[in-house]
């Protein structure tokens, strides 16, 4: 990776995953916001593990360039096995490079087996490929007090934001701006490579009173006193800086640019049968309820205004207790309905498959659906004749009240 192409390649596969997440995520939230949900990666429509694929195809890229095309003698050890020096950055590349192949070979595992861990699983195997490569940086072999340096430093901060926001999405799923900011950091991750590519292997780019020198097959960026290095880092950070204010600038811009190619489908929701059967069941008690309150208006204007000044504090137990069996009722009546409807079903596909076995006879089924039509008979007779004993109680309960009103007038 010490050289011009080892840092714009990769730097441009970050830019390029980071780009393609970014889009995905801002399509995805813009047409359905409620139902939004983070991915750790994106399949297309023609081959699904496109991307996952190209993570592969560049990793395995990358460990050859380090290992055995790089190298003079297309290997990186010694001739007694051990690692020599000038080779230990090779080594630190390629680790990083495998533990992104790792992730996205087992992400196309995952996906395939669909285990119940699939969602946090792939998203953990993301942040240890993040962790990795900001523990391989953070340690570098590589000279971290010159010019080369302070761009590592610099690009460790895009690191620790993948790494954080990775993990934050195992937790978050829902969190559309969590995965905006993990599309961005990666993205930028891949314009830092890109820039510190150009910036450090071009001579014209090199800054002033700085110079390249060849240590170890290695080409550094060195300065010529302390001046001239502490200017040439104040200008890395200032083009840091300019990246992140231009970066920001394009993500939000292209956010805002999506939403409107992208608008905002209307979601619908199926309801199942218990769902349906609640709302009916609200519906029946808000209308008992509105024809219970009509219904004294009537009784009151029929027995006179004298009942008007009645003590409706004394009612309220009876209005209460009447309630309580009324939405007992109904809930029984429509648990009833249901499950009457499900005895129908079950006997309808009983039906089915005795005549295709020819084991069962029709007049089986119709004592069966008779027997069960006059339990339910019998118990609707029992709930009207309740119902009807609980009315004439309070009819009577409600008129002892009333002539006992007078009374206590007096």
């Amino acid at each position: 990776m010490g050289t011009l192409v080892g840092h714009v390649a990769p730097g441009f596969g970050f830019f390029i995953i980071g780009l393609w997440h970014l889009l995905n995520h801002i399509k995805n939230h813009a047409i359905s916001p409620k139902s939004y949900k983070s991915l750790p990666w994106f399949p297309t429509s023609k081959i699904r593990y496109l991307e996952l694929f190209l993570i592969m195809a560049g990793s395995s890229m990358s460990i050859a360039m380090e290992l055995f095309i790089g190298p003079d003698r297309h290997q990186p050890l010694d001739p007694d096995g051990t690692i020599p020096s000038n080779h230990l950055h090779n080594f630190e590349h390629s680790n990083i490079s495998i533990t992104f192949f790792m992730y996205a070979a087992f992400s196309i595992l995952l996906d395939k087996l669909a285990p119940p861990a699939n969602y946090g699983l792939t998203f953990m195997l993301g942040a240890i490929a993040f962790g990795q490569q900001l523990l391989l940086f953070h340690l570098h072999s590589a000279d971290h007090m010159g010019v080369e340096g302070q761009y590592h430093w610099l690009l460790q901060i895009a690191i620790f934001s993948s790494l954080v926001t990775t993990l934050l999405g195992i937790n978050y799923p829902k969190s559309f701006l969590n995965s905006f900011a993990r599309s961005i950091s990666i993205m930028f991750q891949g314009v830092w490579l890109m820039v510190m590519g150009f910036m450090l292997w071009t001579p014209e780019f090199i800054p002033k009173g700085c110079f390249m020198n060849l240590e170890e097959d290695h080409q550094v960026v060195r300065c010529q006193g302390e001046e001239a290095l502490g200017r040439a880092k104040s200008l890395v950070n200032i083009q840091f800086s300019w990246y992140v204010v231009g970066m920001t600038t394009f993500s939000v811009s292209l956010y805002l640019i999506m939403i409107k190619l992208y608008p905002q489908k209307v979601e619908y929701r199926a309801l199942s049968k218990f769902e349906e059967l609640e709302e009916e069941i609200e519906e029946d008690v808000e209308a008992q309820k509105k024809g219970k309150s009509e219904e004294p208006k009537s009784t009151f204007l029929q027995m006179g205004k004298s009942f008007a000044p009645m003590d409706m504090e004394s009612l309220s137990p009876i209005i209460k207790a009447k309630q309580a069996p009324q939405r007992r009722s109904i809930h029984q009546n429509y648990y009833l309905k249901y499950k009457n409807m499900e005895h129908h079903q079950e006997a309808g596909s009983n039906g089915r498959r005795c005549r295709k076995s020819n084991e069962c006879v029709e007049k089986d089924d119709e004592r069966r659906r008779m027997a069960r039509q006059e339990d339910v008979n019998k118990m609707a007779d029992e709930f009207i004749n309740n119902f009807r004993k609980q009315l004439k109680f309070e009819r009577e309960e409600s008129l002892k009240r009333y002539h006992q009103m007078p009374a206590k007038g007096t």
